[in-house]
């Protein structure tokens, strides 16, 4: 990992990158990386997470949006949607960039 996925905040800005095709089944999302050709699939908290980064910019937003559909502690989904974003990352399916205050 770099240390932008080590220092990932809530505030971070995060993108899905281009080389990627995805498509929802059955409310799972498979992903393929272009890239590398692997395939990715995403439970159906990973594809909603997907879907959001559509708008969403950063993990903050991402956790904004599934805390009104979800009845979950904050510090546990906060912890849990950065821990599959540095996944993601990891993976080459999003990209992210330095925490808006720090630009």
């Amino acid at each position: 990992m770099d240390s932008t996925s080590q220092q990932l905040s809530l505030d971070t800005s995060v993108a899905r990158t281009d080389d990627n095709l995805s498509s929802n089944l059955a409310g799972e999302e498979v992903i393929l990386n272009l890239m590398d050709g692997v395939y990715y699939g995403l439970n159906e908290v990973g594809a909603r997470i997907w879907a959001l980064m559509e708008t969403a910019d950063t993990p903050r937003e991402v956790c904004d949006a599934l805390q009104e559909e979800y009845d979950v502690d904050r510090g546990r989904l906060e912890s849990d949607v950065r821990a599959i974003l540095m996944d993601m990352e990891e993976a080459g399916l999003i990209e992210c960039s330095p925490d808006r205050g720090d630009e």
